[in-house]
């Protein structure tokens, strides 16, 4: 049994993580266009590239954790080792040189690809680490329920502070502003991922005659029918995700015309993605977990479709329905990171080797490409749409502004629903698994 204690350790990890991945998801393209000055095409290939990138990096990360043996476990060192790095390059990512557009670029280019290496470095071991905090299935979903809790937590302080403290700390200069706001996110950042570090504990381990090499754990991976499933879904989800929470901020602005609520509009969002996550825990104790998520992930997706049809002077509709998205879409997101744990006793049950690490990272593998493909389509639409920064926009930048804020992410929904109809790790076959793995992993 892990101790509350120990599972609000965890989820500190992810407020930290969240302090910094929030504030990319919600901010980078807007301070990239509106402050930094360079163009969104431009911030649309880069986001592709670097991601794509970086995303070649995490099996990488994770195959050299499932290979590190340190006094202190295999996942938590790194948490140590990175918190620091990660937190001074996530100010340099949001600083502002003077330099003309084409130095301007290069920055960009540099310190986002060494922000995302640094995310790799810290977010794939912390990832790992609660798939070998328990090895009961009921104790995981709430070890991510805990997770993703906080991980709210931490996008809710994103939502709720980053805007009010640019301009505190700015004083009329927003360069300055988002400089000084990054560097007081990134200490609180670090300090949690160091408490993080400090409250828990490593519990399963692989068979002590379990081979390391590369080449063994990379065959046992593709033997894993059921990972390949989630690495597609995540694919999905992630690209509508990242599109949708992109373009909040141009939505409010833009299309609902009211700037001054895009605080208030990401921040209830935040609240209700925390409402989904603390609802996920009783409704698995209730439902099957997939067939729970599936219907999530429709519901979602019906929600998400039907606010095209709001217009912009129903703001309080457009708040309502873009808080229920989030509340379903989150309510999700446990489940599915628990989903990833059961994978990997599926794994070894099949094969007989445990890649914890190399499971995680693959999985993560698919969900930054699909963090590539949505930021890239955010800033491909808002250019092809004719989107002028900080200006009156046209009606078609409008249109494609809410088109690809509603309907765009609802596909995405619809097809990691469809997606998680092979997928088969029910509760009964996950028992099963428990009890062969269990006395392979003490």
């Amino acid at each position: 049994m892990v101790s509350i204690r120990e599972k609000i350790a965890y989820g500190l990890g992810d407020t930290a993580s969240n302090i910094v991945f929030q504030t990319v998801m919600l901010f980078l393209t807007f301070f990239y266009t509106d402050i930094f000055g360079i163009s969104p095409a431009f911030v649309g290939t880069m986001f592709l590239l670097v991601r794509v990138m970086d995303a070649i990096t995490d099996p990488l990360m994770g195959s050299l954790t499932d290979r590190t043996q340190t006094r202190w476990g295999k996942f938590r060192p790194y948490l140590l080792w990175f918190a620091l790095p990660f937190g001074l390059i996530s100010v340099l990512a949001f600083t502002t040189p003077d330099l003309p557009e084409s130095g301007k670029m290069v920055y960009a280019f540099v310190t986002y690809t060494l922000l995302m290496l640094a995310y790799t470095a810290i977010n794939i071991p912390y990832c790992a680490l609660g798939g070998v905090l328990t090895a009961d299935p009921k104790e995981r979903v709430s070890v991510q329920s805990y997770r993703f809790v906080f991980a709210m937590l931490g996008g809710l302080l994103v939502s709720s502070l980053t805007l009010p403290m640019v301009e505190w700390f700015g004083q009329g200069d927003k360069a300055k502003g988002y400089q000084l706001t990054m560097m007081a996110m990134s200490a609180l950042g670090v300090m949690l991922f160091l408490l993080c570090f400090k409250g828990t504990r490593e519990r399963l381990h692989p068979p002590a005659e379990q081979e390391a090499g590369y080449r063994v754990l990379f065959r046992s991976l593709w033997q894993n029918d059921q990972w390949r499933i989630l690495c597609l879904a995540a694919f999905f989800l992630l690209t509508g995700n990242v599109l949708k929470t992109t373009l909040a901020i141009y939505y409010v602005k833009y299309y609902l015309g009211a700037p001054q609520s895009i605080t208030l509009f990401i921040t209830l969002g935040m609240v209700a993605n925390i409402v989904g996550c603390m609802l996920a825990q009783p409704l698995a104790r209730r439902v099957c977990k997939i067939k729970a998520y599936i219907t999530l992930q429709l519901l979602a997706a019906l929600a998400c479709a039907l606010a095209y049809w709001i217009e912009p002077e129903q703001r309080a509709l457009a708040f309502v329905a873009y808080m229920l998205w989030c509340g379903l879409f989150n309510m999700a997101t446990p489940l599915l990171w628990a989903k990833m744990a059961d994978t990997v006793d599926y794994g070894q049950y099949k094969t007989g080797v445990r890649v914890t690490g190399l499971v995680y990272s693959s999985i993560i593998f698919f969900i930054k490409l699909g963090l590539a493909a949505g930021g890239a389509a955010a800033g491909w639409l808002l250019a092809g749409y004719g989107y002028q920064a900080d200006a009156e926009q046209t009606a078609e930048a409008l249109n494609g502004i809410l088109t690809s804020f509603t309907l765009y992410p609802a596909v995405g929904s619809l097809i990691v629903a469809v997606v998680m109809c092979w997928y088969k790790l029910d509760a009964r076959k996950v028992e099963q698994m428990s009890m062969k793995t269990n006395g392979l992993t003490h």
